[in-house]
């Protein structure tokens, strides 16, 4: 295809893209809400609001041919001395030298041992402090903490002296419309990320070098630059926190809330046990009250049950993850708010036990900006599925609350690494040429979890403990190894670089 014809193409694509945007808009449509910690929910959006968002997206579509065209005279040259075409840079947090350099000498990571020939291996230094939210600030910045702004995961409040986020302010809308018990929102939600400094992405896209962005932490929300990202760390559950589970029992325990969890007391009659998912707070009305979606359990014996929720009927199986499920919280006559949970049946006998995940922002229909541009969160959900969009999303509160076992948690961080490793490869296989990082979690939430499998030191390495037939560090290390050897399979072209790096150790 020569150049007359691609700006043909995008031009018919143009007036294709503007016919299905009015059709969109005649048709009814299912609203959605912003989100934040402390701040509640802010319904987007007043008359005028959606009436010059409609004309910036029919501006936008209209002057794609031209804007492409500057853009492809603007930096044809990019790529002209470039002596690679695609860098892509595989992220394992808390990955530690000498754990690493401990198992390469005893061949157990045979991937990582033949890269090491092939390129180097080399102990990096890491940020003052060495956590995750400060080290990968800097990783992306390229500046130290007093610059980029981030020091710890929380910061003081100066109004309240009260502990916040370090890297988020979420706030809702400063103009309401007051109607009695009701306020409704003249605006979207004020969310801002207070990282500062630059990420060199956003550089690269700025002299015309695609980048995607998967899962990189302290990146939410999502930052406009040339390029795709889906956010990760201090990305907040529906509710606006970090992450809140829910704990239903029938066993005589008082209710209330726990650090990163509520308890909530049920009653078995028969067969059957009522309870209701706790949502985030009603954004239309003045008085806080919190959105709740009910649900109904049917026991099958002692090894099963099936879950009645929003319509739909799920069978849970005991000790079993269920697969993500769509919750939806009814705001308003045809507002609903969307999220996603999984439910772990833990006990039917003597006393029923039910663990429920923290409530995620639903990807397929985000309340919060996830991702930049905001259809590619729903672009992933479309392609494999719903996935957690909680940037904690391995429930260390629940095990530490002895909620869930090992196996239950090893389970979460395996599943959260499988769906990112979709989601990488999707970006990798689709990316001719630019930038792709993508940041894996389960490396590090295993090792804050199990060093007391190693570490004979810990309070936990008693008389009492243990030692398991295989150490949760080691396989994780393993499952790391066996990454990195997919990864190289579509990195094997010689224009092709990758860089393997890790944001502190332990």
């Amino acid at each position: 295809m020569n150049f007359k014809d691609k700006i043909t193409s995008l031009t018919i694509k143009s007036g294709l893209a503007i016919a299905v945007l009015f059709i969109v808009l005649a048709v009814p449509f299912q609203a959605h809400a912003y989100i934040g910690p402390g701040a509640g929910i802010a319904v987007a959006g007043s008359a005028f609001a959606m009436f010059t968002a409609l004309l910036a997206g029919i501006f936008a579509l209209v002057s794609y041919p031209i804007r492409y065209i500057i853009r492809w005279k603007r930096h044809r040259h990019v790529f002209a001395r470039a002596k690679v075409r695609k860098f892509v840079i595989l992220g394992l947090d808390g990955m530690d030298y000498r754990m690493t350099k401990r198992m390469l000498a005893e061949g157990k990571l045979p991937t990582l041992e033949k890269l090491s020939r092939t390129g180097c291996f080399k102990p990096l230094a890491t940020t003052v402090p060495s956590i995750s939210p400060v080290a990968w600030s800097s990783f992306q910045t390229g500046v130290n903490p007093g610059k980029h702004n981030i020091f710890d995961f929380l910061t003081r409040d100066r109004r309240t002296y009260g502990a916040k986020l370090s890297s988020t302010d979420i706030r809702g809308s400063s103009r309401l419309l007051k109607l009695g018990k009701y306020q409704l929102p003249l605006g979207s939600a004020d969310i801002r990320l207070l990282r500062k400094g630059v990420p060199f992405w956003k550089i690269l896209g700025d002299q015309g070098i695609f980048s995607s962005i998967i899962r990189v932490p302290i990146t939410f929300p999502a930052e406009k630059f040339y390029g795709l990202q889906l956010s990760a760390m201090c990305a907040p559950d529906l509710r606006g926190t970090q992450g809140m589970f829910s704990y239903y029992t029938t066993a005589a325990k008082e209710e209330g809330q726990s650090t990163g969890g509520e308890y909530f007391h049920v009653e078995k009659k028969g067969d059957t046990i009522k309870g209701e998912l706790v949502g985030p707070n009603n954004p239309l009305l003045k008085t806080a009250t919190q959105l709740k979606c009910p649900f109904t359990v049917i026991l099958n014996g002692s090894e099963s049950a099936d879950i009645k929720i929003n319509g739909g009927v799920i069978t849970l199986r005991k000790d079993e993850y269920s697969e993500w499920v769509k919750v939806k919280f009814k705001a308003a006559f045809g507002i609903n708010i969307s999220g996603i949970c999984k439910f772990l049946l833990l006990s039917i006998q003597p006393e029923f036990k039910l663990y429920v995940t923290p409530i995620n922002i639903d990807p397929e229909k985000p309340a919060m900006p996830l991702s930049h541009p905001p259809v590619f969160a729903t672009y992933l959900s479309k392609r494999q599925g719903p996935y957690a969009t909680l940037g904690l999303a391995e429930d260390s509160w629940a095990l530490n609350e002895k909620l869930i076992s090992d196996d239950a948690f090893l389970q979460q961080c395996l599943q959260a690494d499988d769906e990112r490793e979709k989601m990488f490869f999707d970006s990798l296989d689709k990316l001719q040429r630019g930038l792709c990082v993508c940041v894996f979690d389960g490396t590090d939430r295993v090792q804050h979890t199990f060093w007391r499998q190693l570490d004979k030191e810990h309070p936990a390495h008693n008389v009492q403990f243990q030692v398991p037939d295989s150490l949760a560090i080691e396989d994780i290390y393993k499952s790391a190894d066996v990454l990195l050897g997919k990864t190289l399979q579509k990195c094997s072209d010689k224009d092709t670089m990758l860089l393997v790096i890790s944001d502190h150790g332990f």
